[in-house]
């Protein structure tokens, strides 16, 4: 991670406390209506740790007759209250629901280990307490959460066989590739999670000497934080989860600041169990929010069917449906498709002709803008971050633009950037933008990625091949899409020294271009 600007470009303290806020409104409203059909319990966790939890069962639940059973993990930083509503509803529908505050927040014990091992042997215990104190049914399992509860929910799957669905909201399915994507911090992400852990629970020393590596920009400890990494991501345990073979259904949003969309649209591809991929509009877990306060929600009513058929048997039609769905951020209804690969049937490269240099350290003003506000604004006004992109000062940006679109280009899944890079200095940083560019020269926001290197010879050339955040998003007719790269975004830790420069060429035979995919008309 080598030199690196430390400072922290934003504070984590106003969002934790809105997090907090909404965590509070959450518990509250839906406890007053489900009270009647709550017991809370500590359950024992792994090492004697206790987890706090409660337990909402059907209204004529009795030891005759077995249900099937629903584990949810809380969110990071949130209470044990934050399911009650969903919990009420599937109670009403027939499950057992049992969820429990993971350990080291709130007022359960232990030490938060970012869904280390611990964490994977609570969620068996937690199954194991239902089992002996419920009447669950052990051959009806599932397991389901929002962030922080998703991520563990696979995890478990992966390594507790007696799972048989699992609907993962709004989680990650490779963590280093979520926070730490083409070897850059994502600063903003990191900082919102450790202020909500430093606030709402107890970290771990391992998890807070990776969070201060981390802000440090501490190469030496590069690889050791790729490991810790992938012993908390479920792209590690693959195989033992298509074993295990649980149902797997997984959402996101487009515009996830903290686990961006391709981490999900990639495992998605090496999964052979039934399974399910949703993207909607939004960030981080903005897609689920309305159905945590027991509001019609299309994710969680997609959970419950879900959940149904595969832990019911219910003939309700999801498993014939296209596994693929999503909605595009500029217009209305879903789109259904096969697979991943289908979603962008065709490319169309935008070439990015001649040599192009530009001073790094100064931010043009082209930036992917600020962790949940922006894509929350995308969501709910269809505005995402513009840019005036003919006023980019070139001496910072490097611009290149299509020509004009005749027809409306509907851009679905990972557009893939391919350029040669020569630096004037051996580590640095680069932040490439795709815009929507209309009539007038202002570009929306369609995708960005960072990418860093280390270690380069300077003056000497070499490719880079980065992909950028997968999205679907639609660029009217007589609109131009363009490519900028500059070298500072206040989401993201950059590594270029002072004085730094970048060139961008086209070798004839090796030329550069964005490769944009395309649905297919």
């Amino acid at each position: 991670m080598g030199h690196g600007r430390t400072t922290l470009r934003t504070s984590a303290v106003g969002a934790v406390s809105a997090a907090l806020i909404a965590g509070s409104v959450v518990g509250l409203a839906p406890a007053a209506q489900a009270a009647a059909a709550i017991r809370f319990v500590d359950i024992t966790g792994d090492g004697g740790t206790t987890l706090k939890a409660n337990v909402v069962t059907p209204a004529d639940a009795d030891a005759s007759h077995s249900y099937p059973l629903i584990v949810l993990p809380t969110s990071w930083g949130l209470p044990q209250a934050e399911y009650l509503a969903q919990a009420q509803k599937l109670a009403n529908s027939g499950y057992i629901v049992l969820t429990y505050n993971v350990r080291g927040f709130w007022q359960s014990g232990g030490q938060i280990e970012v869904a280390g091992p611990p964490d994977i042997a609570d969620a068996s215990k937690v199954i194991d307490w239902a089992l002996a104190n419920t009447p669950a049914d052990p051959r009806h399992i599932g397991m389901a959460g929002v962030s922080y509860g998703a991520g563990i929910s696979l995890l478990a799957a992966a390594h507790d066989k007696r799972i048989k669905a699992v609907a993962a909201l709004s989680g990650w399915a490779d963590l280093i590739s979520s926070i730490y994507s083409g070897r850059t911090q994502h600063v903003q992400a990191a900082a919102l999670l450790d202020g909500a852990g430093v606030v709402t629970g107890r970290e771990s020393p391992e998890v807070r000497q990776i969070f201060d590596d981390f802000y440090a920009s501490n190469l030496a400890k590069e690889q050791e934080m790729i490991d810790w990494g992938k012993k908390r991501s479920v792209a590690t345990y693959v195989d033992q989860l298509n074993k295990n073979a649980p149902a797997v259904m997984m959402a996101n949003a487009w515009g996830d600041t903290i686990f961006p969309a391709n981490s999900y649209a990639d495992f998605y591809d090496r999964l052979t169990v039934p399974k399910r991929l949703e993207f909607r509009p939004g960030d981080h877990a903005t897609a689920e929010l309305t159905g945590l306060f027991g509001l019609p929600n299309d994710v969680w009513t997609d959970t419950e069917r879900w959940f149904d058929h595969y832990l019911k048997g219910s003939d309700n039609g999801i498993d014939h449906e296209q596994p693929v769905q999503l909605k595009s951020r500029t217009s209305g209804g879903y789109e259904a498709y096969p697979d991943w690969k289908s979603v962008g049937a065709t490319r169309r490269k935008v070439d990015l002709a001649g040599s192009t240099t530009i001073h790094a350290n100064v931010d043009s003003g082209a930036d992917g803008g600020i962790v949940f506000l922006s894509s929350i604004l995308d969501q709910v006004a269809r505005i995402p971050p513009i840019a005036s992109i003919p006023l980019l000062p070139r001496r910072w940006a490097a611009v290149w633009q299509s020509e004009k679109y005749g027809s409306a280009q509907q851009v679905r899944g990972t557009a893939k950037l391919h350029t040669t890079l020569t630096p004037t200095r051996e580590s640095g940083t680069l932040v490439a933008y795709l815009y929507d560019v209309g009539p007038l020269g202002f570009g929306k926001l369609v995708t960005n990625a960072p990418y860093t290197w280390y270690d380069r010879t300077p003056g000497r050339p070499f490719d880079v091949d980065l992909d950028l955040f997968s999205t679907a998003y639609d660029v009217p007719a007589g609109h131009r899409l363009a490519l900028v790269v500059d070298t500072v975004d206040p989401l993201y830790i950059e590594h270029n020294p002072s004085g730094a420069q970048l060139t961008f060429s086209s070798p004839a035979d090796d030329p550069s271009y964005v490769s944009v995919p395309l649905r297919e008309q």
